[in-house]
Parts: structure tokens; C-alpha cells; sequence
């Protein structure tokens, strides 16, 4: 698939100032050079300051895709380095429209599978002083996704990643973004993605939750 990871990142939890009031975040995220060891939930040196909406076991690595670094930078003025996203793992060659929830890759010594896009949080608009961020980042596509951990081990700084098996649903995660943020009464589109056995909890919470309210 020509997929690469070009960066490892890490970051535990530190305060800054937003809007007048101290926020606590483990946003930030900065590139490794040594191997790290990768448990169910999270990865060595890492944190989160918010467990109830980061990390866990259906949120164990977030993704972020390095080919829409440009599109930030422009919009950001700046350059972004690694984890610019608070993502753990800066890929390349796997956007939200090639890849599926629910794909199953090797990465390093671990085994990993795709569970959920990722639902950008008002702390990205903290850390880059942009109000509407999330919305910019949503309306956009570009959001990355998650990993969930299939089985454990050690991730050397830059690990090789590579798909072991395909999703049989096709849901990619481009198409779970437009059915959430944008077609959200297409009910074949949600029965769809509820369809997918690895999907996190969480958003098959939220899709059966949105089938449940609407009309027949």
C-alpha cells in the first residue's frame, strides 16, 4: 500500500491558558527516537488528561495523515511538525478515504485495527488559537483516526506498519465522517456503519441513538 510512519509521538498532560482559563491537555505531542512498548490503552510516555473522550481501549493510538500538513500549514501560517495534531502516530500513505474501520495492520511488534475516526476536540482550537478549528477540521475531512490495540509490544521509532487484513465492510473512514457530520439522516449509511463489528462503543452509541430518532 506504500504506507509509511513518519513519526512516533508522545506528549503527558501539562496546563495552558485558554480563553482566560487554565486548560489541562495532553494535546501536545512531540516525536520519540527510542522504541516504546504499546499496552491495550496507551502507549509508553503518553497521556491524557481527559479519559473519558481520549485514550482507552477503543482510543489507544491516534492517527493522523502527514499529507494534509500543507492544507494546516496555509491555513495556520506556520509550520507544523509531527504530532502537530496531538496524533500518536504521523502516517503516510493512508488518508480517511483509503482506509477502513476495521482494518487490521501490524505496526512494529503490535498488532493494531482501525476503530473510529477522530472526533477533533475544542483543544485543537486551544493549542492553534483558532475559534472554529473543529469545525474547519470536520468540514474538511481531515481528521485522522484511531487504533485500537489487538496485541501488545514494542514500537521502535519509526516501525514499519502494514495491513494484514481488509475490512470486509469497506467503510472507510472518510464515508463515517460524511454520515456523522453531514448526511446525517441517511439511515442505509448508518445501518452501514453499524454494521462494522469494530466499530468503538462509543460511536455505535451514537449512530443507534440517531436511528432510534428518526422518522420511519
Amino acid at each position: 500500500m506504500g504506507v509509511e510512519v513518519a513519526a512516533i509521538n508522545t506528549g503527558m498532560p501539562h496546563a495552558m491558558l485558554y480563553q482566560s482559563k487554565e486548560l489541562v491537555t495532553g494535546i501536545v505531542k512531540t516525536p520519540v527516537s527510542s522504541s516504546l512498548y504499546l499496552s491495550k490503552t496507551q502507549l509508553e510516555g503518553d497521556g491524557q488528561a481527559d479519559r473519558v473522550h481520549h485514550g482507552g481501549e477503543d482510543k489507544a493510538l491516534c492517527v493522523y495523515c502527514q499529507e494534509h500538513y500543507g492544507y494546516w500549514e496555509q491555513l495556520l501560517e506556520r509550520k507544523l511538525g509531527h504530532g502537530a495534531f496531538g496524533e500518536n502516530v504521523t502516517v503516510r500513505g493512508l488518508l480517511e478515504t483509503e482506509v477502513c474501520i476495521g482494518d487490521i495492520f501490524r505496526l512494529g511488534e503490535a498488532v493494531v485495527q482501525v476503530s473510529q475516526p477522530r472526533q477533533p476536540c475544542f483543544k485543537l482550537a486551544a493549542r492553534y488559537g483558532v475559534a472554529d478549528l473543529v469545525q474547519r477540521v470536520q468540514d474538511s475531512g481531515f481528521t485522522g483516526y484511531y487504533f485500537r490495540v489487538l496485541e501488545e509490544g514494542v514500537l521502535p521509532a519509526r516501525p514499519e506498519l502494514r495491513l494484514l487484513e481488509r475490512d470486509a465492510g469497506g467503510v472507510t473512514v472518510a464515508f463515517a465522517n460524511r454520515i456523522k457530520y453531514t448526511d446525517k439522516g441517511d439511515r442505509e449509511g448508518i445501518e452501514r456503519i453499524v454494521g462494522v463489528a469494530a466499530l468503538s462503543a462509543s460511536w455505535r452509541e451514537s449512530f443507534v441513538k440517531r436511528l432510534e430518532e428518526l422518522p420511519l
